[in-house]
């Protein structure tokens, strides 16, 4: 609009709100009515006429989404606005659209979780050439498939029941994207959550990996992202969207996961724990008197570059959870990178203290459990936060995974449960520690509560799954197919056609 027409509608505007006030009075309306009239008529004339688009206050506010999470760049916002009326300061709450540099920011925040959303998908590629590479090359071609049916399987699961159970709230329903599909913020959104959901799920196939019936896998990937992790994601995370979870409000200072080091990688290790139970090792893991044997990997090289891309990954998954676009997020992965490199290097440093050599593998698990122990505090956590959280993530994963196979007797062929399940606990509680400006022990003990309730809900549930799939279809390939490999038994193919592949390796 231009200036010379502004100025001619102040007058209008001064007019039309002398008549409304000249009618409040011959209505009897009490003098508070009035200044709220000069209230909203004073904040109104802090904006430009473009804002409001020739509509009133009261056809605006029809316009207004059910949610803030559902509105787009054309939505108008509610906005409280202080003034000035006779000399007192008050609030005035007006609606109105949104300007270009508002706009702006919108796209870039909508631009950011895809691209995040981008990054996080990458870590699917990840996990399977992490996997691949720390199992036996006669099993390879099982964990591409296992992968590939993580995501497929996770997508429609969450779609279809998933984010509905972990987002929607008591008036809405979002089966099948419901609402979110009118906005432009739904889909960046719903696409961030549903990587997230079959990461879970990649998880667990790493601590029963290499004796799983492939029929049996598949229906654990369905129960977990449509059920499992969706319950403790809305528990913890529900007002991100429309719903509200127990835990947010825990003791009065909720329960703090900012980007998911228990909400999706303890309950994947609690999972994958239960599953390891269930399924039990892999013949010729123990011997008779139940001390391990060492199962080597086929593919090291294949592990660490697999490895490398979670790294990568992991800059979509922490930064990405702010889902807006501003400089935070820089910050969020520096100190994602710091917790990663003094994990690496003290699962490197505690490794070599006890055997003597720098071994590899573990070396890579302490980076993955550095970055697993700082997704909880990453937002808030000092440089030296992230260190001591990432070097003492790294320690604790070798000694974790030394511990689980020797005193337990539990085959995790990849360490799965150590890296997300123990370290994710770790980081989750190291919150009290370095999270806060100063230490409380009610928000200890309820960074305590999500980690126990998260072990009691992922084990217990995953524990009757486990059981149900064992006495139902079946969950463990038989003896002979086991010492074949799974790659000819259970898909007809071989991972390395034309080389001789051992039964051993």
């Amino acid at each position: 609009m231009r200036p010379e027409t502004k100025r001619f509608l102040s007058p209008l505007k001064t007019l039309a709100l002398f008549l409304v006030m000249a009618a409040g009075i011959l209505a009897g309306l009490p003098p508070h009515a009035l200044a709220a009239d000069k209230a909203t008529e004073a904040a109104l004339e802090q904006y430009p006429t473009a804002l409001f688009q020739g509509k009133t206050q009261e056809e605006i506010r029809k316009e207004l989404p059910v949610s803030a999470a559902y509105r787009d760049e054309t939505s108008p916002v509610a906005e409280d606005v202080e003034v000035v009326v006779d000399g007192k300061s008050t609030t005035a709450s007006i609606v109105r659209y949104l300007t270009d540099i508002e706009i702006l920011q919108y796209r870039g925040d909508v631009l950011w979780t895809c691209i995040a959303a981008f990054l996080v998908f990458l870590m699917q590629a990840g996990f399977a050439m992490l996997e691949a590479g720390f199992t036996r090359a006669k099993n390879a071609v099982n964990i591409m498939m296992k992968n590939i049916c993580d995501f497929c399987i996770g997508t429609i699961a969450f779609l279809v029941v998933g984010f509905h159970i972990m987002f929607a709230g008591p008036d809405e329903s979002l089966i099948f994207l419901g609402s979110t599909a009118a906005t432009q913020w739904g889909f960046p959104f719903w696409l961030f959550q549903c990587v997230f959901a079959a990461t879970t799920a990649t998880i667990v196939s790493g601590g029963v990996a290499e004796r799983t019936k492939f029929t049996g896998y598949l229906a654990y990937s369905v129960v977990i992202c449509a059920f499992i992790y969706p319950v403790f994601g809305n528990w913890a995370w529900g007002s991100l969207l429309d719903s509200s979870g127990w835990l947010e409000g825990l003791l009065g200072v909720g329960f703090y996961d900012f980007a998911g080091s228990t909400v999706v990688h303890s309950i994947g290790g609690w999972l994958a724990l239960a599953g390891a139970i269930v399924i039990g090792p892999r013949i010729g893991k123990f011997d008779a008197k139940g001390n391990p044997r060492a199962i080597p990997g086929h593919n090291l090289p294949f592990a660490v570059i697999g490895g490398f891309l979670l790294w990568l990954g992991w800059f979509g998954f922490n930064p990405g959870s702010t889902t807006t676009f501003d400089g935070n997020l820089a910050r969020i992965a520096v100190m994602t990178n710091i917790a990663g490199a003094a994990g690496g290097l003290g699962a490197m440093g505690t490794i070599w203290l006890i055997f003597k050599k720098p071994d590899v593998g573990m070396t890579v698990n302490g980076f993955l459990a550095g970055m697993v122990a700082i997704c909880t505090a990453v937002d808030v956590v000092s440089v030296g936060g992230a260190l001591i959280i990432g070097l003492v993530a790294g320690i604790l994963v070798v000694y974790s995974v030394i511990y689980i196979e020797k005193i337990f007797k539990i085959d995790d062929p990849v360490g799965c449960i150590s890296v997300h399940g123990v370290c994710g606990a770790w980081g989750t509680l190291a919150f009290a520690f370095f999270g806060v400006e100063k230490f409380s022990t009610t928000v200890l003990f309820a960074q305590l509560i999500g980690i126990g309730v998260g072990f009691v809900w992922a084990f217990g549930t995953g524990m009757i799954l486990f059981l149900a799939i064992k006495y139902t279809i079946g969950l463990r390939a038989s003896e002979t197919e086991e010492v074949e490999g799974l790659d000819i038994t259970e898909h007809g193919n071989e991972a390395y056609a034309g080389f001789p592949v051992d039964s051993h390796i």
